[in-house]
């Protein structure tokens, strides 16, 4: 009887073993991801759906888009391996690196992130440069947004400029279509945020650009990335990187999901192209 029992005991405890194996089996065949809230919930729900579906396919296990609700939440489920894989700018990148202790790793931008920019709008007839704005109103988008706000921060400075002393009011709209929906509606005297959504919008005409117009381009910076976990299985650190890398216009599939990420080709990235980026925040003070 006796016997018996510890047999029993002993099948229950594999048998917990074993589906216990199974469940874990089964949660790493879910391949989570996030990105920085840049844009409307709507818009990105829209660029991202593809996108899974294309890496479901390329990495052989279901892929979850998770959103977040602000640029520091990215940065921390990344951080703390609520998710597998973000889509940072920059400046997130930046600060997910410091705050993992170097732990993250981007793996691929759009070619168009090499060589990046910001632009500033407005919709008032006498700003023409930047020193136009002081004493004017300016709208930045997330405060952790680097095309929206480091960048052009930075280059403000680098004019002479404290957006803090010199201007009027600085405002935060969240994201880049906010804030040309603030400057459009007179909200604010200006505004800055990145090239690509100013771009999307002027050849979607979602914008009168008879009333809102760029009146300074930023020189060029590093920007967006997808950053993953530095201790990821190099194999599948491949597989994503490659599934990037693979994505051609000369294809249906690929042009379709190449147009919704406003990307002409994935290229391979490293760490070492964001140090301008850290130079700058940390310059600005953003980051300590």
């Amino acid at each position: 009887m006796l016997m018996t029992s510890r047999r029993f005991a002993v099948r229950a405890l594999l048998a917990c073993t074993v589906l216990g194996f199974a469940s874990q089996t089964l949660a790493q065949s879910v391949f989570k991801i996030t990105a920085i809230p840049d844009e409307s919930p709507t818009e990105l729900a829209r660029k991202a759906a593809p996108l899974v579906a294309y890496l479901s396919q390329k990495l052989g296990m279901t892929v979850e888009f998770t959103p977040v609700s602000d640029y520091a939440a990215a940065v921390e489920t990344l951080v703390n391996k609520q998710v597998d894989m973000a889509w940072f700018g920059g400046f997130t990148f930046v600060q997910a690196n410091v705050r993992s202790g170097g732990k993250v790793t981007p793996l691929v931008q759009r070619a168009e992130d090499a060589n990046f920019k910001s632009v500033f709008i407005t919709s008032q007839p006498g700003i023409l440069a930047l020193s136009d704005l002081k004493g004017k109103t300016l709208s930045f988008g997330s405060a952790s947004s680097t095309s929206g706000h480091l960048m052009p921060r930075n280059y403000l400075l680098d004019a002479k400029i404290n957006p803090d002393t010199d201007l009027k009011r600085v405002a935060f709209s969240g994201a880049h279509d906010a804030t040309i929906a603030a400057v459009a509606a007179g909200k604010v005297d200006a505004g800055a945020l990145n090239v690509s959504v100013w771009d999307k919008f002027v050849a979607d005409k979602k914008v009168d650009t008879s009333k809102v117009r760029v009146f300074y381009t930023t020189p060029a910076y590093f920007d967006y990335n997808w950053t993953v976990h530095a201790d990821m299985p190099p194999a599948l650190k491949d597989k994503i990187t490659r599934a990037f890398l693979d994505l051609n216009s000369s294809t249906p599939e690929g042009k379709a999901l190449l147009d919704l990420q406003r990307a002409s080709r994935f290229i391979p990235t490293q760490a070492a192209n964001y140090k301008g980026i850290e130079a700058a925040a940390r310059s600005a003070g953003l980051l300590k």
